[in-house]
C-alpha cells in the first residue's frame, strides 16, 4: 500500500519542555542533534520524492504535516512558502497539508499567513489550565496554557485554518471536564491520545492496576456520544464506531488497516512513525534517506512491510482475541517488550474496556431502532 501521509520534521527544536514529549524526554533522545532546520536541499529532495510516489501510483490526495518539534519556529512564512512547493509537487493530487503545533508561537500574523497559504493548523492542548500546565510546560517551569488559549481564541474565528486539538490523556484530569474544557475553543476536531508507554515503561496507573485509562475514555466517549448536538468529532471514537460497524480504520492506532504514514527527518533521514522513538533508541530508523532513496525503497524496508501485514503482524494472543480486527493489537509503539513489538499493547485491558464500553452503547442504540 503506497504512503499517504507524509510528516515532515521542518524545525526539530521545540521551545517548550512537555514531560511526556517522545522526541526528547523518552527512550530515544537523538532529536537533541539533529539539524535544527530541514535545510532547502533536503526539502527539495523531498518535494522530487514525494512527487515521484504520488505519481507512480496515482494518488488522488496525499495528506502533509509539517511538524517538529515546533515547526513554528521555522516562521509561519517560511512554512507557507513550503505548502506553495508541495502543492505544486503533487499536482494534480489533491494536498492536505497541515502543521501540528504547541501553539504558544501562533499569533495574530501567523494565522494570517497560514491561512492564506491553505494550511491547516492543528493544536495540542490537554484540557484546562490545571490539566495543560501539569505536563505541556516550558523549561522554566511556567505552564503554556495563556499561551495556548491565545492561540486557539484566534482559531476559532478562522474555522477553515482550524485543523483541531490533540489531547493526551490524564487520569489525574476528570475525563468529562476536560472534554468540556476542549470544547470551549470550539475544534472541529479532537484526538484523544494515551500517553507513549510499553511493557518496558509501562504507563503511569492510578487507583486500580489496569483498565483506568479505559474507564476515562469511556466516561469521555459518553459526554461526546449522549449530547443533543454534536459540537465536534473525536477521531478516536469515530474510528472505534467505524470499526464496529464493519469499516475500515483511518488511523494506525485502532484497527488493521496498513501503515499509511512516513517521516522525513530535518536529516533527509526516512524514519518510520516519530512515536516509535517511545520505544528504544533507533526503532524508527531505516538507513534510508531522500538524496538516495524513494518511498518505495521505504515502502520495502522489513520494519515498514510488517506494519502493513494486518493480522499476520499480531502476537497469537491478539489473534485469538475477539476484538482483534476493532483494536487492531493497539498502537504499535505501545506493544514494545525486550526487543519484540509482536505482543499486546500494554494498553490491551484498557482497549478492551472501552471497546466493550461502546460496542454496548451501539448495541443497544441499533436494539431500539429495531424495536421502534
Amino acid at each position: 500500500m503506497p504512503f499517504s501521509e507524509f510528516i515532515l520534521k521542518v524545525h526539530s527544536r521545540c521551545n517548550l519542555a512537555c514531560d511526556y514529549c517522545y522526541m526528547y524526554e523518552l527512550a530515544d533522545r537523538r532529536a537533541r542533534t539533529d539539524p535544527p532546520l530541514m535545510s532547502p536541499e533536503v526539502f527539495d529532495h523531498t518535494c522530487r520524492r514525494l512527487a515521484e510516489h504520488v505519481h507512480t501510483h496515482g494518488l488522488a490526495a496525499a495528506r502533509i504535516v509539517l511538524h517538529g518539534g515546533e515547526p513554528l519556529l521555522a516562521g509561519a512564512p517560511a512554512l507557507a512558502r513550503m505548502a506553495e512547493r508541495l502543492r505544486a509537487a503533487v499536482s494534480p493530487a489533491s494536498a492536505r497539508i497541515s502543521v501540528q503545533t504547541n501553539g504558544t508561537l501562533l499569533d495574530e500574523r501567523a494565522l494570517a499567513v497560514l491561512a492564506e497559504a491553505g494550511v491547516l493548523v492543528g493544536v495540542s492542548l490537554d484540557g484546562d489550565r490545571r490539566s495543560n500546565d501539569r505536563h505541556r510546560r516550558y523549561a522554566s517551569g511556567r505552564g503554556s496554557f495563556d499561551a495556548v488559549e491565545r492561540a486557539l481564541r484566534l482559531l476559532a474565528g478562522r474555522p477553515e485554518a482550524y485543523a483541531g486539538i490533540l489531547c493526551v490523556v490524564d487520569l489525574d484530569a476528570d475525563p468529562r471536564g476536560t472534554y468540556q474544557a476542549l470544547l470551549a475553543h470550539r475544534p472541529p476536531m479532537v484526538d484523544f491520545l494515551l500517553p507513549h508507554a510499553n511493557w518496558e515503561t509501562p504507563p503511569r496507573r492510578v487507583g486500580p492496576a489496569e483498565g483506568g485509562y479505559g474507564r476515562w475514555l469511556a466516561d469521555a466517549f459518553d459526554a461526546w456520544y449522549d449530547a443533543p448536538v454534536r459540537l465536534t468529532r473525536v477521531r478516536l471514537f469515530e474510528e472505534l464506531l467505524n470499526l464496529l460497524l464493519g469499516g475500515q480504520s483511518r488511523t494506525e492506532s485502532v484497527g488493521l488497516s496498513p501503515v499509511a504514514a512516513v517521516v522525513v527527518n530535518t536529516d533527509g533521514g526516512y524514519e518510520q512513525v516519530d512515536t516509535l522513538r517511545s520505544s528504544y533508541p533507533g526503532a524508527v530508523d531505516t538507513a534510508l534517506t531522500v538524496f538516495d532513496d524513494t518511498f518505495d525503497d521505504v515502502l520495502r524496508h522489513p520494519a515498514v512491510a510488517i506494519r502493513q501485514a494486518g493480522v499476520a503482524a499480531l502476537a497469537a494472543e491478539c489473534r485469538r482475541c475477539p476484538v482483534h480486527q476493532v483494536c487492531g493489537g493497539g498502537n504499535y509503539p505501545h506493544r514494545y517488550r525486550a526487543g519484540s513489538f509482536t505482543n499486546p499493547s500494554v494498553y490491551c485491558a484498557d482497549l478492551r474496556l472501552l471497546i466493550a464500553h461502546v460496542s454496548s452503547r451501539l448495541r443497544a442504540d441499533l436494539a431500539g431502532l429495531r424495536g421502534g
